[in-house]
């Protein structure tokens, strides 16, 4: 265990076993419901490959992994003995955070599914998107019409006309605004 703790605490791992230390902590306090997984976001991430997924999960995978591999390669150059080890170390460190950013990126891919972001969604998205209407007629007071949103799914909502336009069971129409105190939305005939 001695020797283990040694590795841990020279040179170049000491500096990720100070980071795995606090990321350990972390996702203990995440455990216990203390903090929110999603903390952060790095603008810098979507340019190395890692964006899509929070930068806790980034950079705790990044941590552990080059934590194991500086780690190894403490092992390893103290074994060398005659070779300068600051230099070793130094390639020790940037071979790890390279392995780090690597495992990082190859977890990343897959969970990006899983963090779909995107902003709210609004009755106001349907505004400009055509309709079909779903009751016999649209009058000022009265009508349905489903809507396709931009992810694929449909809705059923409110509609009211604002002229002397006929609508009927199966007519398209433009959605062209929304009244936030009646909840509907306007439409007149789609060309």
């Amino acid at each position: 265990m001695g020797e283990f703790v040694d590795a841990a605490l020279s040179f170049p791992a000491v500096i990720f076993t100070f980071l795995l230390a606090a990321v350990v902590v972390y996702w203990l306090l995440v455990l216990v419901g203390t903090l929110d997984v999603e903390i952060g976001d790095l603008d810098v991430a979507d340019g190395i490959g890692l964006g899509g997924v929070p930068v806790t999960v980034t950079v705790s995978v990044l941590t552990t992994v080059a934590w194991f591999a500086s780690l190894t390669g403490t092992v390893l150059i103290a074994g060398l003995g005659t070779l300068p080890r600051t230099l070793l170390g130094i390639v020790v460190l940037l071979i790890a955070v390279i392995a780090g950013l690597f495992v990082a990126r190859l977890v990343a891919v897959p969970l990006r599914r899983l963090y779909v972001t995107g902003g709210e969604a609004s009755r106001v998205d349907f505004v400009g998107r055509e309709c079909v209407i779903r009751t016999g007629s649209v009058t000022e007071s009265f009508g349905q019409a489903e809507v396709t949103a931009a992810d694929g799914s449909s809705a059923i909502i409110q509609v009211r006309q604002t002229g002397e336009h006929t609508f009927a069971n199966g007519h398209r129409a433009l959605i062209f605004d929304y009244d936030t105190d009646g909840e509907f939305f306007l439409v007149a005939p789609a060309t």
